[in-house]
């Protein structure tokens, strides 16, 4: 099936690099204004990377990307459209600055309510979620099913110790972190406590991003105030920094790429500084060798790591509980049916909707068609 319209959750590469790929079929493009620039900014970055390695191959060329912007309508939160006999709206999910869970209403009455990736509780950057439209059928993510995060303002103490600590033994404190939403946060935290950082990569073009849509965000002088604190690195300063102790917010997230490798490079063979990892460390990334092996591999050689490697819970999304919660009140008000999707136990959150709530409950996989 071709589709006729594409509606983005967010600005995350998982929910929005594949779309310049789907140019060729000519849809109707939906998205709030900061995921549109979040997703060309990644579209770029996609297209150099694919310059710079070996098979240089690219997932699509320019003309996709610049084709995708003639296709994409800017649509804020709240302010319901219409297209192919759907009414649509987004809401605002939490999780990053404009990230929206979607309804879709058919002319016929029934509805659905996609939530994207959502976060209930508000972080620094942003307010948690908004409370969401009734729906016959309900598809979540379920990444934390079965987990539950640690109080934030807990994280946050034994973070900001352990930097501390680190400076103070003379090491540098790395905080590999992703560029979009993450990037921002720990600077907000950073400055709140003091401490002056250095930023590197993405997250400095995602700030400009973020200054032209403050409606989006949960405290935008804040934000503001602590790139204004932080010192912006150019690739020519690398090298100074790290003459002395320091903290150091660099991309990318997972040390699969980005100035963190290069920092890396120069500080593997350091007791003194640490490596604070701030999220989710997906397997076979070189941030999940770290955490379990202490190595990481470069295109060049296998780096042993000397620098503690510690992992803090900063995550976007919401929890156990939440998750739970956010089904039970969608089931009470009406919704028939629950598909359960971005997780890896979709399966065990389906069957505890159907044995706990009574609602059909389905973990997709590709390829799976469904009719009701």
């Amino acid at each position: 099936m071709e589709p006729k319209v594409v509606l983005v959750s967010h600005g995350h590469l998982d929910h929005c690099g594949a779309v310049p790929n789907l140019m060729y079929q000519n849809p109707d493009v939906f998205m709030t204004p900061p995921t549109a620039e979040f997703t060309f900014l990644l579209g770029r970055d996609t297209l150099k990377l694919a310059e710079s390695t070996l098979s240089g191959v690219p997932p699509f060329d320019p003309d996709d990307l610049q084709k995708l912007g003639r296709r994409t309508q800017r649509i804020d939160y709240n302010k319901p459209f219409k297209s192919h006999g759907y009414r649509i709206c987004f809401y605002n999910a939490g999780h990053i600055p404009g990230a929206s869970g979607i309804f879709l209403e058919s002319e016929a009455g029934e509805s659905l309510f996609y939530t994207g990736d959502f976060n209930l509780q508000e972080t620094r950057l942003v307010p948690g979620a908004a409370e969401f439209p009734e729906a016959d059928t309900l598809i979540l993510e379920s990444t934390y099913f079965g987990e539950e995060h640690v109080p934030r303002k807990e994280t946050e103490e034994r973070f900001i110790e352990s930097i501390l600590d680190t400076v103070d033994r003379g090491g540098t404190a790395l905080i590999p972190s992703f560029a979009i939403g993450r990037t921002q946060e720990i600077l907000m935290l950073l400055d709140a406590h003091g401490i002056q950082a250095y930023v590197d990569g993405m997250g400095r073009d995602v700030y400009k991003i973020l200054k032209k849509y403050p409606e989006y965000l949960k405290d935008p002088k804040r934000l503001d105030r602590a790139f204004e604190h932080a010192i912006l690195v150019k690739d020519h300063q690398r090298d100074s920094i790290l003459k002395e102790p320091s903290v150091i917010v660099t991309t990318a997230g997972m040390l699969n790429g980005g100035p963190v490798l290069y920092y890396l490079s120069r500080l593997y063979k350091d007791p003194r500084s640490k490596v604070l990892l701030t999220g989710y460390q997906v397997e076979g990334t070189n941030g999940r060798l770290a955490l379990e092996h202490g190595f990481i591999e470069t295109t060049a050689d296998i780096l042993t790591l000397k620098p503690r490697v510690e992992k803090y819970d900063f995550s976007a999304h919401s929890g156990d509980s939440e998750l739970k919660k956010v089904v039970k009140d969608f089931c009470k008000k009406g919704a028939e049916r629950v598909f359960v999707i971005h997780g890896d136990r979709t399966e065990a959150f389906a069957e505890w909707i159907l044995e706990e709530i009574g609602v059909d409950a389905y973990a997709p996989a590709n390829g799976h068609t469904f009719s009701f």
